[in-house]
């Protein structure tokens, strides 16, 4: 079950299409029609998969969702075979989630261009045939929670700049890369790629003020993500990616964006989390930083934790050397 406006959806629902797992796509009122389960924590997308008794359960969350699925389906695999491109994968495709959607969820309740765009449209998607009266009165209750919402993912009049410079500067980035590598980490996508994919889909093809900021600061990322929305006809080999032995000078600047707005962040949230507060208070480009704290972004921090410790001696030296001078270093030392 998912919506064209999220990007977990659009991110989930390209993975499937690359790796030619077959799927029924639901919108939230056919899921109810026909009385799916409901998940624990009502995210979108859900999927609909039977546990190990075989009864259908609903799953969230789309990290773990692409990793059952490298379990369950054999080839045009999204994670590197490479234990040190792997970890990078997962710490590109985690900046892709956590921090990409700040820019996102910020440009569409920020703008008033882009709030009415969103007000008009997305009240269809749960019932296309509903009149233009009840549709307006969905977008005005729907907007104003949304925007009230900003807090969550600290956009406040301190922080609007320094989202959307991150957000400018990553069009660059993307561009400089896409000009000399088709995909994030060389020539097939990885899982970062569609974390990026699913905030690109709606921060450059939906939402009028950051789209426009594309098309005149990077036209190159526009067409990269209409292109990753469909490819079941790559064909992929196994050396079609990087080396972490010689990472492009590109990547490094993607690698030090995240560690100069990502990192802090999350390293300040994970602060908060233990020492109970429910605030986070970070520095990011020189200004403060305030948000709520989220328990999930902490053990987002865990899992990567988790697995740079498990890497053996080698392969943590090629990390360590992708990662040095990026700022990203901070994340799995402290």
């Amino acid at each position: 079950m998912g919506a064209p406006a999220s990007p977990y959806t659009r991110k989930m629902l390209a993975v499937l299409r690359y790796r030619r797992i077959a799927y029924a796509m639901l919108t939230p009122p056919i899921a109810v029609a026909r009385g799916m389960p409901q998940a624990k924590v009502p995210l979108l997308p859900t999927f609909y998969l039977p546990n190990a008794a075989g009864v259908i359960e609903a799953v969230t969350d789309s990290s773990p969702l692409i990793r059952r699925l490298e379990a369950e389906h054999e080839g045009r695999s999204v994670i590197p075979a490479d234990p040190a491109l792997r970890f990078l994968d997962m710490l590109i495709e985690d900046y892709g989630d956590e921090w990409l959607t700040k820019p996102m969820f910020h440009y569409r309740w920020h703008y008033a261009a882009d709030i009415k765009r969103a007000g008009d449209t997305l009240p269809y998607y749960r019932a296309i045939t509903q009149t233009r009266e009840t549709a307006a009165q969905s977008a005005k209750a729907f907007s104003e929670r949304q925007i009230s919402r900003l807090k969550f993912v600290g956009s406040n009049a301190t922080t609007a700049p320094v989202i959307e410079a991150s957000y400018k500067r990553l069009l660059g980035l993307l561009d400089a890369h896409f000009a000399v590598h088709p995909f994030l980490l060389g020539q097939r996508p990885g899982a970062s790629d569609f974390a990026m994919f699913g905030q690109l889909t709606q921060l450059v093809g939906f939402d009028p003020t950051p789209t426009a900021l594309a098309y005149e600061i990077a036209p190159r990322v526009p067409a990269w993500t209409h292109l990753v929305e469909d490819l079941s006809g790559l064909a992929p080999a196994d050396a079609d990616w990087i080396s972490p032995d010689t990472i492009p000078a590109t990547l490094f600047g993607l690698l030090s964006e995240i560690g100069r707005t990502y990192v802090p962040v999350m390293l300040a949230n994970t602060k908060a989390l233990m020492a109970g507060a429910t605030e986070v208070i970070a520095t990011v480009d020189g200004a403060e930083w305030r948000q709520q704290a989220f328990p999930y972004q902490g053990k987002c921090v865990r899992w990567l934790r988790e697995a740079y410790t498990a890497l053996d001696a080698a392969e943590r030296c090629k990390v360590d050397a992708a990662l040095a001078g990026t700022g990203c270093e901070a994340l799995v030392r402290s």
